[in-house]
């Protein structure tokens, strides 16, 4: 089905895709909403933001495509990769660490066919909560040292007493507006911690703003061909699954709040299919992988905005700003320490979630099998686990995932306590 058809099953007009040139403000505004996350991921990896831009929006598009332009979702640079392209990166180099994100696409793919072939329930068997709950909460935990380091170490001209103060101010500005804003306002949290933090450091005169002023005003972004290397895929192979489970969430809470079965029309092996294929489209062209925003369903949950067609447009103008040498100058004059307190927050937050997955399934912690299976992933995750034979490696969260899994399939169901 092209994007631009009608999907079927929805409840109103308000769900039909339209590409509306009155909805740009709107889609301009969804933009605003993903953009902290969106290029805070290429900033702590190394990778180029504006790059990041493009592919999100030519992965917003793809997705559209595939899934037929039924699903209101804008698609940015995922946090779970963080770490992994950090050590990948520094191991393997960056176009090796692309070919690893290539292959993360392709597993989605894969489980695309899986589920296309057998039913969602043969992903919810190998990969059950109680193994993709503590492997989330491992990517969160093992990106603590980051997010410390950020916050509170000199460097650039900032003491390291600055650092923290500039680190406390983002920290609280964030808080603040998740706790206390209404609106749109509370859906931007991640802007207003930095932009807190950014004006502080300017008004003490720390911002160095020779690399906007050089900046050209028009630039072609910085792409990235990927380079194959076996090491590399095999390390970041791993990552992909806690993503692809939390896909599967997502995709859930858009369909709650447009009331329309996604997971049936058009189906969650073509919304996995259209998130691999964003995330390969993003490693051919070196950026971070794709997956969607849950900030964004909450603006449309806000706004009640369910025209997917809207989402066209956030992705119309990212690929625009993506363009602008100017941003990419004035992003790079943004401190480590205001990005720092801001970390501290969304770190934080990934492990709740994986907390928080486990609660809702009922799992009971206690029992035999699931403290094994909890306890292996936790520990060897956060301990920094390695697995080698010869040129292939695994560790950390890539390692703790592998054992997992396998604890999962050869574990009785029930074991007492």
């Amino acid at each position: 089905m092209s994007k631009g058809s009608p999907p079927q099953n929805t409840k109103s007009d308000s769900t039909q895709y339209r590409l509306d040139p009155r909805d740009i403000i709107q889609g301009a505004q969804m933009l605003l909403v993903a953009f902290g996350a969106l290029v805070l991921v290429p900033i702590l990896t190394g990778l180029n933001p504006n790059v990041a831009l493009f592919t999100a929006g030519l992965g917003t598009l793809c997705f559209q495509w595939i899934t037929g332009g039924k699903i209101p979702v804008f698609l940015g640079s995922s946090f779970a990769f963080i770490a992994p392209i950090t050590i990948s990166v520094r191991k393997f180099g960056l176009a090796e660490t692309l070919s690893g994100l290539l292959a993360a696409g392709a597993l989605y793919l894969l489980l695309s066919l899986l589920i296309f072939w057998r039913g969602s329930h043969i992903v919810t068997y190998v990969l059950p909560t109680i193994v993709t709950g503590p492997v989330i909460m491992v990517i969160g935990l093992s990106l603590a040292p980051i997010a410390i380091k950020m916050a509170t170490e000199p460097g650039d001209g900032i003491s390291a007493s600055v650092a923290i103060i500039l680190s406390s101010l983002s920290f609280l500005a964030t808080i603040l507006t998740v706790v206390f804003a209404r609106r749109m306002l509370r859906l931007i949290p991640i802007l207003v911690g930095i932009l807190a933090g950014y004006l502080a450091a300017m008004i003490m005169g720390l911002i160095d703003f020779a690399p906007l002023r050089a900046a050209p005003w028009i630039a072609i972004p910085n792409f990235t061909t990927p380079v194959f290397h076996g090491p590399a895929m095999l390390y970041m192979l791993p990552v992909a699954i806690a993503p692809a489970i939390e896909h599967i969430g997502d995709i859930l809470v858009v369909s709650s709040v447009t009331g329309q079965p996604f997971l049936q029309h058009p189906g969650l092996h073509r919304t996995l299919l259209g998130d691999g294929l964003a995330t390969s489209l993003a490693a051919c062209l070196g950026g971070p992988p794709n997956t969607t925003y849950s900030e964004v369903t909450g603006a449309v949950a806000l706004t009640r905005s369910f025209n997917a067609g809207i989402m066209t447009w956030a992705a119309i103008i990212a690929i625009i700003l993506s363009f602008s040498g100017k941003l990419e100058g004035l992003l790079s004059t943004i401190p480590a320490p205001v990005m720092g307190g801001v970390l501290v927050i969304l770190f934080g937050t990934i492990v709740v979630v994986g907390m928080d997955s486990i609660v809702k399934a009922g799992e009971d912690l206690l029992q035999t099998r699931n403290l094994i299976i909890v306890g292996a992933i936790l520990i060897l995750g956060v301990g920094g686990m390695r697995l080698k034979a010869g040129q292939f490696a695994l560790e950390g969260i890539g390692a703790s995932s592998i054992i997992g899994i396998i604890l999962n399939l050869l574990l009785p169901r029930r074991l007492e306590t």
